[in-house]
């Protein structure tokens, strides 16, 4: 909600000054004439203190996927929107769910249909919860529809969790990685080298490549940093800002050996099960793959469903555009095309979705175990190397003196 100042002459004649909370300039008017106060002059505030800084960023997911299935035990208990919307809004931790489902319950009461309301928070309700529910009230099965919306988030949260878990590990053991060669660089290497010159012993040529690594680090660590940042700071703004070199980092990260196949099963388990949860919903197969054209969150697979909208939309099947793209395997594109002769295209993308998370969920757990130790031989190996490039020395430094 917006806060606008007002000043206002009330119905004892009193000039008052304030502010109020309202969707819109003429709700607030609205809402300062309920009570009693004849408005003279309302304006937007612009003090910083009255942004509505906790609606400025997206709910974190578990808190939408928490949020789903609550409200859908509730209305399946036989509890109205209202009030449901009312118990979620006092109970739930999430201040800027909070501020919103507050919002959507006085626009409910007010006359507005839920979907309306929730559609004017878009960072909080995602534009699938939003046209799902406008297909469930349109139905009238809309417990039904909230079932299915918050089974199908709760598979596309332990997913997402399951993929950044298998992912977050080997990322923290490279940074753990840097770290200790960074100690052993800058500070173990140049002590020991140092105590060897003193001797006058000759160093081996693997400790000299090392200590000169470690000198240059030493010198020009600022330099590392500031292209290392450079490098950082460069990838991310042309990630969000360039959508061809978006393109490209996606297709890239596709056609990644491992990694790349367990993103692509990830990305059609989420597309079909997007897809089979708006159409079960009734939702027209024009407008389902318009949405999910625009949440699936990966430019390489939206292109092939902009595709298929433009060749529904000129007379032809969904699957032919799925089958010249690389993407989707031939198990896809067959049961797609099976459900669409049959009239069951909602139980074949349900029964893809299933089959592709599970595939993801053993394909992760064998990555997990796999990667533990590689990883481990890695660090071994360049710690070993680091401590070879000491050690070596001690032995010249014995035979000399023997």
């Amino acid at each position: 909600m917006t806060v606008y100042r007002f000043t206002g002459r009330n119905i004892q004649g009193v000039m008052e000054k304030g502010t109020i909370e309202a969707d819109s300039k003429q709700i607030a008017i609205k809402k300062l004439r309920d009570r009693g106060i004849n408005p003279r002059q309302i304006d937007e505030s612009k003090s910083i203190l009255h942004r509505d800084l906790s609606l400025g960023k997206a709910m974190k997911n578990e808190d939408f996927v928490i949020y789903c299935r609550q409200f859908a035990t509730l209305i399946r208990a036989g509890i109205s929107i209202v009030e449901a919307t009312h118990i979620l809004a006092d109970q739930t931790s999430s201040k800027g769910l909070k501020k919103a489902l507050k919002g959507v319950e006085e626009d409910i009461r007010s006359g507005i249909a839920f979907s309306a309301a929730a559609a004017k928070y878009p960072k909080i309700f995602p534009v699938l919860f939003v046209n799902m529910m406008k297909a469930g009230e349109a139905t009238g099965n809309l417990d039904e529809t909230l079932d299915r919306m918050a089974f199908s988030y709760e598979k596309s949260f332990k997913l997402k969790k399951k993929i950044q878990s298998a992912m977050s590990y080997p990322i923290v053991l490279v940074i753990l990685i840097i770290l200790v060669s960074a100690f052993m660089l800058l500070w173990l290497v140049p002590q020991f080298t140092a105590n060897f010159a003193s001797f006058g012993a000759e160093l081996p040529a693997i400790t000299l490549m090392v200590l000169g690594f470690s000198n240059a680090l030493k010198a020009y660590w600022w330099i590392f940093f500031l292209v290392g940042s450079a490098i950082i700071g460069a990838f991310l703004y042309l990630f969000q800002k360039n959508p061809k070199f978006n393109f490209y980092v996606h297709y890239i990260l596709l056609k990644m050996p491992i990694f790349g196949k367990v993103l692509q099963k990830s990305a059609i388990a989420r597309m079909t099960r997007t897809l089979a949860s708006l159409f079960s919903s009734s939702v027209p197969i024009l407008n389902a793959l318009s949405i999910v054209e625009k949440i699936i969150g990966d430019p390489v697979i939206e292109e092939v469903v902009h595709k298929s909208r433009t060749s529904l939309e000129k007379g032809s099947s969904l699957a032919e555009p799925l089958k010249e793209s690389w993407v989707f395997p031939p198990l896809v594109t067959q049961m797609v095309s099976i459900g669409e002769q049959t009239g069951s295209l909602d139980y074949m993308l349900e029964k893809i979705a299933e089959f592709y998370e599970d595939d993801v969920d053993r394909t992760v757990d064998s990555l997990k175990a796999l990667i533990e130790p590689i990883m481990i031989i890695l660090l071994a190996s360049i710690v070993g190397f680091i401590m070879a490039a000491v050690l070596l020395p001690m032995y010249s430094l014995y035979e000399q003196v023997g």
